[in-house]
């Protein structure tokens, strides 16, 4: 592989790890489309759907643990959220992703696709101003938490994704949990999620290791930069961020479906 096609690897993961620990997301939303669509853009060789969701499967374990690492002083970590939810969503991300080499390339779009629009709604709808509560005094329906959990498990293994970009608009607007406690607590449940994800897409061999490796290197860079610097920023231009880059994630990749 020549020096161009490195760099790109490189700062694809960079762009999206970095995004990972500024949102709480695990930055497939990012890193999906970015992957599917820049190499061949560049002249370069161009990953299958399947590849591109047993790379990001991989790389989303190490960025979301490392944008984890960060918040582990701020006291925005619920353990309680983290338990309950995790436990699901890694039960429900193993069978999503063994699964999902049964389904064709298309079908791997489409569900990326369904995922994407449903964040992209619930990122518009307004929620509760809870910011300023404190954090002993936050609780959340469990049943219901962990139900959602193992549902966006389920789809966000097809396509290699930890279910961040679903979990952080879930835990503002259906459980009421403040802004910062959503983002670290959704970066801890993500690395959970992976978990189950990554054994799935590495048990269907569908891991290119070494685009895989240079992300992960990329990862560990960037991901705690950007829990850094979501920290001193205002909360709702964190949503608003999320908000449009998922929206346009949506587009994109609906465009190209149809």
């Amino acid at each position: 592989m020549d020096v161009t096609w490195i760099i790109t690897i490189f700062l694809i993961g960079f762009v999206g790890s970095f995004v990972s620990g500024m949102l709480g997301i695990g930055g497939s939303i990012i890193k999906y489309p970015m992957l599917l669509y820049i190499p061949p853009l560049l002249g370069l060789s161009a990953f299958t759907a399947h590849e591109v969701s047993g790379i990001s499967a991989v790389q989303v374990l190490f960025a979301s643990i490392a944008g984890v690492w960060a918040y582990r002083k701020g006291g925005y970590l619920n353990k309680s959220l983290i338990i309950y939810m995790g436990g699901a969503i890694l039960a429900g991300s193993f069978v999503g992703s063994y699964g999902s080499q049964f389904l064709s390339e298309t079908g791997v779009n489409v569900v990326y696709g369904l995922l994407a629009l449903i964040a992209t709604v619930m990122m518009f709808i307004s929620k509760k101003q809870i910011d300023d509560k404190p954090m002993n005094d936050i609780s959340f329906n469990k049943a219901l938490a962990a139900s959602l959990a193992f549902v966006v498990g389920i789809g966000s293994g097809i396509v290699g994704a930890a279910g961040g970009f679903l979990l952080v608009p879930i835990m503002l607007i259906v459980l009421g949990i403040p802004t910062r406690m959503t983002i670290a607590s959704s970066l801890a449940i993500t690395f959970i999620s992976s978990i189950g994800g990554t054994i799935g897409k590495l048990m269907t061999g569908q891991v290119d290791y070494y685009p895989a490796a240079i992300m992960i290197v990329a990862s560990l860079i960037a991901a705690p930069l950007g829990a850094n610097a979501g920290k001193s920023m205002n909360t709702k231009v964190l949503q608003w961020i999320l908000a449009i880059l998922i929206s346009a994630t949506t587009m994109k990749i609906w465009i190209d479906i149809l």
